[in-house]
Order: structure tokens, then sequence, then C-alpha cells
């Protein structure tokens, strides 16, 4: 059998992976894509690994979560433009394993390019056999992947959601695959968090025919991030979940989300709760993020400042016959209630429906007895006096006294959901006052903080000056003239 050699690796013009392929990784991952997604890794994170001399990665220094994905992958043999489903396969001349390696402590800084997470140095091995593409059915291929001895995935492309073909055809119709470049087709269910001296091997077979297993070394990295781009960032339990593959992999129950690690801390909290959210606003304005805020509703504590971690309910549109089985006994809606964790935030999804309540009294001062910083519902509220008599603000759109039944089934927790027009995450950090309620991505809390403590210390000088009646022109925004002289009352008050 031929093997992948150093020649395999350097004529590799393009690494070109898809993101979601397996059924099996569908399901996981809670969405099935409609067209085949890509990105690009580049041809110098390639290596060879076999059982004689294992490929070795290093997880980087400061990085938790190293994610492994057994994947096939294709070498393409002749140049292809613009091909048609049934020419596609005849231009693929080998097929052999691959791991498509990855650091998620990094993802954040991406963007969705996958450039700095999955392009490390040696974050691509192959091998280390080649089968020859032209003697195998490519819908009848077996991939299989065990991290330190065991077993962990195990699957065919019999049910693919885009056979090989496609992805070749497909790529083919705006950019010309050149001789030697690979396809990284897709991992299957399984895939999860590889340590520091861990063995990670993957094989492709079909019949008795196999690339023989591809052989993975973890080590820790010694060189720490320079202080100038994106340090590792791993505060997240979703994060986590998604390195893992699974709740349950992470240590987490299947009806809740439990903090794995310091995702809000005391002193980021602290600085959230020393900002207004309008100065939070601007701040995630200048990052792009204009669709944050959870509008429309009204505060039974609008004196109180709240910060806290999203845990999250959905509710589908009421259908009698699955009020029947989902409406009754410990709903979605009673286990969100109670399981949410001291400070954090229950948001709720009613679609904007005002026309019931979705949560009430009891279930509300259940809530509070839990410790939760609040509760938001883009729908009604029942028992509205008792449930602004307690000291947890809810956020809510209107009052009104019909139950669930009416319009609302409660349908699952701990899932992305749309509340009051933005998207809310489990582990999201939500922040809320008087003018209104913000989504931050946890990725970009601190730096979000810090600058918006840094943006209210000017506009305190500003508003000083105006005090004292000199004219906004110039200063507000400061202009050269006048940051030099809030540079010096900075310095002022730093010596008083």
């Amino acid at each position: 059998m031929e093997k992948v050699n150093e020649d395999t690796l350097s004529t590799a013009r393009k690494v070109i992976a898809v993101h979601i392929n397996y059924p099996s990784r569908a399901a996981q991952r809670g969405r099935t894509p409609e067209q085949p997604s890509y990105f690009l890794k580049p041809s110098s994170s390639l290596a060879i690994g076999s059982a004689e001399v294992p490929s070795t990665v290093e997880r980087p220094a400061g990085c938790e979560l190293l994610g492994y994905e057994g994947e096939i992958a294709l070498i393409i043999g002749k140049a292809a433009r613009r091909l048609g489903l049934e020419d596609a396969w005849s231009h693929v001349e080998w097929v052999t394993a691959s791991n498509d390696l990855g650091v998620y402590d990094l993802r954040y800084a991406d963007k969705g390019s996958n450039l700095r997470s999955k392009g490390g140095d040696g974050f691509t091995p192959i091998g280390p056999g080649l089968i020859a593409a032209d003697t195998v059915n490519p819908a009848g291929l077996r991939i299989r992947t065990w991290h330190n001895g065991d077993l962990v995935q195990d699957d065919t492309t019999e049910d693919l959601l885009f056979p090989f073909a496609r992805l070749v055809a497909d790529l083919s119709q705006l950019l010309t695959l050149e001789e030697g470049d690979i396809i990284l087709t897709g991992t299957p269910a399984g895939a999860s968090v590889a340590k520091p001296g861990d063995v990670v091997e993957v094989e492709v077979s079909t019949g008795e025919v196999t690339t023989g297993r591809l052989v993975t070394r973890v080590k820790e990295g010694t060189t720490a991030f320079a202080d100038f781009g994106a340090r590792p960032k791993t505060d997240d339990a979703q994060l986590r979940e998604e390195a893992y593959g699974s709740r349950e992999a992470v240590g987490l129950s299947a009806d809740q989300t439990a903090a794995v690690g310091p995702v809000l801390s005391q002193e980021l909290k602290a600085k959230l709760e020393s900002v207004c959210t309008a100065t939070l606003s601007s701040q995630l304005r200048k990052r792009g993020l204009n669709n944050v805020s959870i509008d429309g509703l009204t505060s039974t504590r609008p004196e109180k400042r709240i910060v806290g971690l999203a845990r999250t309910l959905r509710y589908v549109p009421n259908r009698e016959d699955l009020f029947k089985t989902h409406g009754g006994g410990f709903n979605a809606q009673k286990k969100a209630i109670d399981s949410v964790n001291e400070g954090e935030v229950l948001v709720m999804e009613a679609r904007g429906e005002k026309g019931t309540g979705t949560v009430g009294d009891i279930l509300a001062l259940r809530a509070q007895v839990r410790g939760a910083a609040a509760i938001v519902t883009d729908g009604g509220v029942r028992d509205f006096s008792a449930v602004a008599g307690l000291e947890m603000p809810t956020y809510f759109a209107n009052q009104h006294p019909a139950v669930l039944g009416r319009r609302h089934i409660p349908w699952d927790t701990d899932i992305t959901i749309a509340c009051g027009g933005t998207t809310v995450q489990p582990g999201d950090i939500i922040v809320a006052d008087s003018d209104g309620i913000l989504v931050i991505p946890p990725a970009l809390a601190d730096e979000v903080a810090e600058d918006s403590i840094a943006q209210e210390r000017e506009e305190t000088f500003i508003a000083e000056m105006v005090e004292q009646g000199y004219s906004v022109d110039g200063l507000y925004p400061l202009n050269a003239d006048w940051r030099t002289k809030y540079e010096q009352w900075e310095t002022d008050k730093a010596d008083d």
C-alpha cells in the first residue's frame, strides 16, 4: 500500500475542511445544515503519524480544550473546476485518515475562520496509508477513532449529509481544486478533548483494506502567547460542552447548565455592576454588536442593577395534544425554575406573546429562594402584585391573568433562544438596569467592562467641565486639547 510521505504534504496547496457532515454530529450539535460550509487550514498544519513514528502535537501553553476529530481525508489527483456530480469522484486519487485538531480556547478570536483555533503546526495529521479512491465505494467507508485505547468514534459514510462527490463538485464551482489538495470531510459524534500525555488514533477502512492507524501524541506547549495577540479563554460552560461533545462528558446534567470554572468571577461581576447599560451598549456597538438588547420589557424593581449568567427556557405555541405530554407534571418551566442557581438570570422565550402568563407568584418565589438574580420574559406575568413584591426583579412584557395552556407549552431548557428581539445562549452575561437589558458574550465581557469604566471616567470629567460652563464643542467627544487636559485631571485625581 502507498504511504503518506513528505511529498504528499508538500504538494498540498490547500486544506479544506467541512463543518458538519455526519448525521450523528448534526444531532449532537443540534443543527442540520442545508448546504455544506467550509473553512481553510494552512498546509503548514499537516503532519504524518503512524504506529511506528507517531506525530506530536502541542496543546498551546495556557490552553485547556484541545479538541480532536477523526475524519476521512480526500486527496485530489487532478485539477477540478466546475465539475458535475457524475465526474467529481474521478478527480479524487487517494483516501486516508486525518485528525482535525483545534483549540476551542482561541475560537472566540477567529470569527468563524478557525485560523487560530485549528491552524496550528501539526494540527492536521494525516495517514499513514493511502487507499486508492478508484478502488472503493465512497459510501462504503468506515471511520474509527480511539482515545487512549478506547474506541470513541465509529461511523460510516453510508448516510452522509453531503456525499464526497458533492463536496468535490460543490467546491469546484468557485475555486480550482489542484493536484495534492486535501479535503477533510467532517467528523461523526464522539469527538472530544485530549490532554498532554494522551494518544489519539484514527483509522479509515473498507472491507479488509485499511489506512492503518494514524497516531498522534499530545504534549504540553511551553511557550506563552505574546501579549499583543489573542490569548486563550476558557470561561464559558457552553464552550466546554461543545469541545467535549456533550454535557455529560463535561459533568453537566441534562437539565442543568453548571459553571465549569470561574465563568463570572466576582471581580468581573463587580466591574459590570459599576457601569450603566448605556455605557456598555456603546462599547458593544464599537465592537459591531448592535443586536444585544432585550427590548420592550418593564421591571418590577427598576432601581436594581442586575448582573448574572443566563439560564434559558423556551415556550412554543400551544397545541392541545402536545400540551398533554409537555404541559403537566414536572415540565420544562418547573425544571428551569427548580434548577436555577444563585446569581443566575432565567431568560424565557415567549415569542413576545402577551396573551397569557409565563410565570406567577409561586414559581417566582421559588426562583428567589433558589437565589436567582432575576427573571426575564418577553411574555406576560400572572399574580402581578405578588411577583412585584419580591426582592428579585422580574422583567416582563405585561400583566395577564391566564395560565400557560392558553397560548404556550413549556418545551425546553438551556438552549439558544430568542427573547425581546435578541438571541440569548446559556452562559451569556445578562446586565440590566433602569435603561434596559443587555446580553454580553462572555468572551468580550472583561474588555467591554474595562473600556466602559474608562469611558465613564471620561464622561465624569466632561460633565464637570460642562458644569463649569464650557461648550461641548471639542469637549464631547474629547479632541486632542481636551484629552490632554483630561489626562492631567486623571493624574491629579490619582495624586489626591
